[in-house]
């Protein structure tokens, strides 16, 4: 495999949920490897607490006012991303660039493309039951570019098998594809668990579907504690924690003896798998997703059944016994997505791109002589 510290890579980004979460680990533990990176952000400038998750680490970071895509489906900012990223890459002069949305990916880039899916609006919206705004011409035009985005992609890449699959279902994309976990740093579990439950979740997200744990919070025995942006009415039996910084985050969740994800939609779920390596007991709802990842490291129930999760959560706080198995088996599950071996995955589908690169450029000049 081609050495790493030859390695020029320009990733894109935002800084709104799991997606500035995984570049952040992603791009550092590229450049402990000796990659050159540069992480370019989009959407809203990072906070303090975000940019300390890049301190220690030699990633380059450079933040944009760009507007991110699904916040402009009718596509009034695409020129000017265009005009900004062009002249970053003449800049830059990367090696491999690394897009972390969809309308970056049809933009006419020199180096391989690499575009990595995290979710997408069709995909949230078939799991949410919420289909018929689709079909306004907005939608069916984000639709259109993120096809493109997929087809123009030298290759794609999902972070659950799940995903993999709904994509393709979906958009039927004639480019490579591939699946690479995504992966954390191994965490150090040791520490007293309290009795409290823990989740985490935008509340105005129906996908994250926080409402069916405050249905099921009242007279639980434990405390029930959800962290995330608060910007709607708020249920009564919950402590809600607004938005929490990363490291305040993982504070809580070494603590906290049992995680609920209630999630009606997640590709992957980042805050489930950081609880893991924490030693939280893992109650999810019984997605597909879910099942792929988490089957056999935790308890699963239907997300439209509040009572079903009070029945479930009452049981884990009561059970001793079963709780420390399922924090035991839940912690040995998470070592399997390591960000060791999620950057291994990531070089790897570098030097393909960059091999095949060659080969082809080495073809042309054989044509040329002839």
């Amino acid at each position: 495999m081609r050495p790493s510290a030859d390695l020029r890579i320009m990733m894109t980004t935002d800084t709104v949920g799991g997606v500035w979460t995984y570049s952040c680990a992603l791009a550092s533990s590229l450049a402990a490897s000796g990659a050159d990176v540069t992480l370019v952000t989009m959407g809203p400038q990072a906070r303090n607490d975000q940019r300390r998750m890049l301190r220690d680490t030699r990633v380059h970071l450079i933040e944009t006012d760009l507007a991110l895509e699904w916040q402009d489906p009718d596509g009034r900012n695409v020129s000017e991303a265009r005009r900004v990223l062009a002249n970053l890459e003449a800049s830059l002069m990367p090696d491999v660039v690394h897009l972390n949305s969809f309308r970056e990916a049809t933009f006419a880039w020199h180096a391989p493309t690499v575009l990595v899916a995290h979710s997408c609006v069709n995909s949230w919206a078939v799991a949410c039951r919420d289909t018929a705004w689709l079909d306004e011409p907005r939608w069916r035009r984000y639709t259109e570019r993120v096809a493109a985005a997929l087809d123009m992609a030298e290759a794609w890449v999902c972070p659950s098998g799940t995903f993999y699959d709904d994509m393709t279902a979906i958009y039927q994309p004639r480019s490579r594809g591939a699946v690479i976990w995504n992966g954390i740093a191994p965490r150090d579990p040791a520490g007293r668990k309290q009795d409290v439950i823990f989740a985490a979740g935008r509340l105005w997200d129906r996908a994250k579907n926080i409402e069916a744990l405050a249905a099921a919070a009242p007279e639980l025995d434990w405390p029930v504690e959800v962290a995330g942006p608060i910007d709607t009415d708020l249920a009564a039996g919950v402590t809600w924690l607004g938005e929490l910084p990363h490291e305040a985050m993982a504070a809580r969740l070494q603590h906290a003896a049992i995680f609920v994800s209630p999630a009606l939609y997640e590709p992957f779920g980042l805050s489930v798998l950081e609880a893991a390596a924490a030693g939280c007991a893992l109650v999810l709802s019984d997605i597909p997703t879910f099942r792929e990842l988490w089957s056999g490291a935790a308890l699963f129930f239907d997300p439209a059944d509040s009572q079903a999760l009070h029945r479930t959560l009452s049981e884990l706080c009561a059970g001793n016994f079963g709780r420390t198995r399922l924090q035991r088996a839940a912690y040995e599950q998470s070592l399997t997505y390591s960000l060791t071996r999620t950057t291994s995955a990531y070089l790897g589908l570098y030097e393909d791109l960059l091999a095949s690169r060659r080969t082809s450029a080495a073809a042309s000049q054989i044509e040329v002589r002839a």
